[in-house]
């Protein structure tokens, strides 16, 4: 019998967090799932600890022949699934109740023409005593969402990979050119091509590990990370969606947090293709202005409202 969801979990190492999370999978109520394992781990260490699951839970285990890296190994995991729906699961992360995979497969059967669901979480800081931050999505960001999934440059409001459930695409996986926008690139591309709205469940079902391990973590504000990525994007999906004011709005900032002053700095951080004549503007602009002056918000927005209305018609 096909599985409805294949719970992907792409594994590297952490057997105390992977055990965690087989726990949070073995207690569900729903049970018409696979679970499969990708690992990136250099040892054996985890093919031992997984066999010991495969009495409790449909589990197949896979050992990457060379390390695949993130979100390569997302990928593979989900290649090797079976299940008409993804729900990929970071090993780090885990289901915050035993009915969590019933209200996505509960999700699934109410909206029948819908490929696309997330829902609610909690972030758990592990370096502040496991403090917990349950985060909603408001009713107003969700009609934006809803709307143009552009507005997942102003933020996130997806969350991780660990929140979502989409139906297997074999022709729509995650870039792994990308590190820091590789969600919400993937989110985006996959709701154009699907032609689809996402649908929020209004209910914390997955409790996300906030640790110092993760690639969003030591990436965060890194300029050639983030610099070089953020264009490339900008590249893979066309420079119109800058006449989106949040898009805007996000290079604005991008500039902004980092420091840029001079468009050679972009070439410097690892991205040499030629930019758009307006985000050579936006730069320009920017350096006429102290730093310190532009980091105070309502100056900063303001600023940037009137280059972005000056350029607007220069955008194609």
């Amino acid at each position: 019998m096909t599985p409805l969801i294949s719970i992907c979990i792409p594994a590297y190492k952490r057997i105390d967090y992977l055990e965690r999370l087989l726990d949070s999978i073995i207690i569900q109520d729903y049970k018409n799932f696979e679970v499969i394992i990708t690992d990136d781990t250099p040892g054996d260490e985890l093919k031992g600890f997984c066999e010991g699951y495969k009495q409790k839970i449909p589990l197949q285990y896979y050992k990457n022949k060379e390390s695949l890296g993130t979100p390569e190994n997302w990928n593979e995991a989900i290649r090797k699934a079976t299940g008409q729906w993804i729900k990929i699961m970071h090993d780090d992360d885990w289901f915050s109740g035993n009915d969590s995979l019933r209200e996505y497969a509960t999700a699934i059967a109410a909206h029948p023409g819908d490929d696309f669901f997330f829902a609610a979480y909690t972030n758990i800081y592990e370096q502040e005593n496991n403090r917990e931050q349950t985060v909603h999505l408001s009713r107003y960001n969700e009609n934006r969402l809803k709307k143009n999934p552009l507005v997942l440059f102003r933020k996130n409001f997806i969350g991780n990979p660990s929140c979502t459930l989409f139906k297997k695409d074999e022709t729509l996986v995650f870039d792994s050119s990308f590190k820091w926008v590789v969600d919400f690139e993937f989110y985006m591309r996959y709701l154009k091509a699907k032609n689809g709205k996402p649908v929020y469940i209004d209910k914390p079902l997955v409790n996300l590990s906030v640790n110092s391990s993760q690639v969003t973590k030591y990436t965060f504000g890194i300029g050639n990370v983030v610099i070089p990525e953020n264009h490339f994007i900008l590249d893979k999906i066309g420079p119109v969606i800058l006449k989106n004011i949040l898009v805007y709005d996000h290079f604005w900032r991008l500039y902004r947090n980092t420091g840029v002053r001079s468009p050679t700095e972009i070439i410097e951080y690892g991205y040499s293709r030629n930019m758009h004549p307006v985000l050579v503007s936006m730069i320009r602009w920017q350096r006429l202005f102290p730093l310190k002056l532009l980091r105070v918000g309502v100056l900063s927005k303001l600023l940037m409202i009137i280059h972005y209305c000056t350029h607007f018609f220069s955008i194609r």
